[in-house]
């Protein structure tokens, strides 16, 4: 795979008859934002971006997708009540200057809100992650870090490995647990009055 940096946009072209999979390495410190934007924009995988290096998410599978399936219908319908709107992934948000993530949910209280731009968010009221089992610390112990210092007031960490939700919200510049929910509870927002939604039925989506 050839890759063009000096082009107005990235180009990704296959060799005939090679299976290469895309590497970033030899670039990996030195991307740029718009680099980073213009390669996202030219690819299904989902990429993320901090200080000119670019991490390559696990393509999601079947049960993920169907769990962020029952999370967003459910927050779906109450953004449809209050005026605020709701999406999945991949949809980029800029955590700060030189770092993006793409979160697999994130919402907006008031969907005309100036944070939630066309390309990607500078901001958001509620972000949601389910594990990935590549590199479960990525969720766990990393964006709560970033979520922080982007300001998000909430944070859900949907856990199949655990069987837990944990939401986090924030307190000054950092989180703390409004609560650790396992089969048989009914994880409950901070932030949405009233929201809640049953453990089981997330984790047992399919």
């Amino acid at each position: 795979m050839a890759i063009d940096t000096r082009q107005e946009n990235l180009r990704l072209s296959w060799e005939k008859g090679d299976d290469f999979v895309l590497s970033l390495d030899p670039l990996q410190g030195h991307w740029t934002v718009q680099q980073y934007l213009l390669l996202s924009n030219q690819t299904n995988r989902l990429l993320e971006y901090t200080d000119g290096y670019i991490e390559v998410l696990p393509i999601p599978t079947k049960y993920h997708q169907a769990v962020s399936k029952v999370l967003f219908l459910a927050l779906f319908a109450v953004m449809q009540r209050i005026g605020g709107d709701v999406f999945y992934a991949p949809l980029r948000i800029e955590v700060r200057s030189g770092k993006f993530r793409e979160p697999d949910l994130l919402l907006v209280l008031d969907k005309d809100d100036p944070r939630a731009q066309n390309e990607y968010w500078t901001g958001a009221d509620l972000v949601m992650e389910i594990v990935s089992p590549d590199k479960p610390q990525r969720d766990t112990d990393e964006k709560p870090l970033d979520y922080a210092e982007a300001a998000i007031p909430e944070y859900w960490i949907v856990n199949p490995l655990t069987s837990t939700i944990t939401v986090l919200v924030l307190k000054d510049d950092s989180y703390v647990e409004h609560g650790v929910f396992r089969r048989g509870d009914q994880a409950m927002s901070k932030l949405l009055d009233g929201f809640r939604i049953s453990v089981d039925e997330v984790l047992d989506a399919m």
